[in-house]
């Protein structure tokens, strides 16, 4: 049976009981807009030559050197962004339920956020940071204004939410998704307030999933993710810990850890994956290029193809709606090779569409993947 039949099949198998498991996910928040880069404008509105790659990109502001240039970005669509919301809302597209506890607008809810916040229970602790995503046909820049993070802290956490009911909130959390450590500067601390004072309080979930996305860690030095990735590995006292990565994180954080360089083949996943995850003793690390997915548990290693598109109508959100899909896997109780399977179902059917996928529209998904 190839993963695809196997995936489908315990879709089908466990998909009623999501509707029962419960997330909290914090703790960023962005108002992305999505922007193509002109290279020559023929008319006004979208009667343009886009620059389609990076290296493009790159050659029009070296050119710039000594003089100066306009680049106009033209822009695609406004939405909801940040690791976490868009992971979030990709969850309750699924069917979860959740909590978000983040960074929503600090005396009102950001309009962005107008739609997610009637569908999720939501704690704001501050205004939301924002993103200028430029998308080319062979990557993205990310270009980010994120002050407002700075404010994101265990005491206003707290103060936001309350001791009691942030307890709570996780005691009764099936999964809790703590995303992008790169870009909140006092998320280790958040991280470690958790593991010495917080969870030793709450109530024991049996069989809790802690899931971790580090969101591109090229800005932080080597000590500071380091000593992340070892706070990380003392969540397992508190239940099963994931550590997603895509795979420029997977390749800084092998490297970071000491084990040099692997290629982007089957095999090198997989290495990447295992060695990680055996120097952590996480219960599971997750690596996902555009083209495929792997995983490491201590029971050994899985790989799967991705249904990669060459032309996406967006990509910004694409590593997060994986996450959502490997993570309600988990939550369902589906193998490795399956959770791997609608983690790429739920990346592949948004890049194609633009909205968060539902579990029927994976399922006829998978039904029609050739």
């Amino acid at each position: 049976m190839n993963f695809k039949t196997s995936t489908l099949q315990e879709l089908r198998q466990h998909r009623g009981s999501l509707a029962s498991k419960q997330a909290v996910l914090g703790f960023d928040g962005f108002v992305d807009t999505i922007v193509t880069p002109v290279a020559m404008r023929a008319g006004q509105g979208d009667n343009f030559t886009p620059i389609s790659t990076i290296t493009e990109f790159g050659q029009r502001v070296l050119g710039a050197a000594g003089k100066s240039t306009n680049i106009e970005f033209y822009p695609r669509m406004d939405k909801l962004g940040g690791n976490g919301p868009i992971m979030a809302s990709a969850l309750l597209s699924h069917g979860a339920q959740v909590t978000y506890i983040g960074a929503l607008g600090k005396n009102s809810i950001h309009p962005a956020f107008t739609d997610f916040a009637q569908r999720a229970k939501v704690v704001s602790l501050c205004d939301p940071a924002a993103t200028t995503a430029v998308e080319f046909n062979d990557g993205k820049l990310m270009l980010g204004m994120m002050k407002s993070l700075d404010e994101i802290t265990p005491e206003k956490i707290s103060a936001a939410m309350g001791d009691a009911a942030f307890r709570d909130a996780l005691g009764r959390a099936d999964l809790v998704g703590l995303v992008n450590w790169t870009m909140i500067p006092n998320m280790t601390a958040v991280f470690t307030d958790l593991v010495t004072r917080v969870l030793p309080q709450a109530a024991v979930r049996p069989g809790r999933v802690f899931f971790f996305d580090l969101a591109d860690p090229e800005k932080r030095s080597a000590a500071d993710l380091v000593y992340a990735l070892e706070t990380i590995a003392q969540f397992e006292q508190f239940g099963r810990v994931t550590l997603g990565l895509n795979l420029k994180e997977a390749q800084q954080v092998f490297t970071t850890l000491g084990f040099g360089v692997e290629t982007e083949t089957e095999s090198g996943l997989r290495a990447m994956a295992a060695k990680i995850r055996a120097r952590l003793d996480l219960t599971v690390v997750v690596v996902h290029p555009k083209e495929s997915a792997a995983c490491a548990t201590r029971d050994g290693t899985f790989w799967v193809p991705g249904p990669y598109f060459a032309q996406p109508l967006i990509t910004t959100g694409a590593g997060d709606h994986f996450n959502a899909g490997f993570a309600a896997a988990q939550l369902m109780g589906f193998t490795p090779e399956a959770a791997l399977g609608l983690g790429v179902c739920t990346s592949g059917h948004y890049v194609r569409t633009a909205k968060s996928p539902t579990l029927a529209d994976l399922e006829t998904f998978l039904a029609n993947w050739k």
